[in-house]
């Protein structure tokens, strides 16, 4: 089900990528769904753990990694997170 969210939020162009981006949205609490590729480093993954507890958004660990989350979401480079926001 997570990746026909993610599919979904990218055609509705709802879907912000990269770790900074999607960390600073979920600061704010502008996010509905968080993904994360299975080779995310630990420390940025414990980072997005955290403020999605905080924050009450559901944080989907997809078992794709980070080049191939890049290629699902029609980027030419990889990407360990990304967001869907509200």
């Amino acid at each position: 089900m997570s990746m026909d969210n993610l599919k979904k939020a990218l055609k509705d162009n709802k879907l912000i990528v990269g770790s900074d981006e999607t960390l600073k949205l979920l600061k704010k609490g502008k996010t509905k769904e968080a993904f994360v590729s299975s080779n995310c480093q630990a420390e940025s993954l414990n980072s997005l753990e955290k403020y999605c507890e905080i924050n009450k958004c559901k944080l989907d660990k997809l078992k794709e990694n980070s080049k191939e989350l890049g290629a699902i979401c029609k980027k030419p480079f990889s990407i360990n997170m990304c967001c869907i926001i509200k």
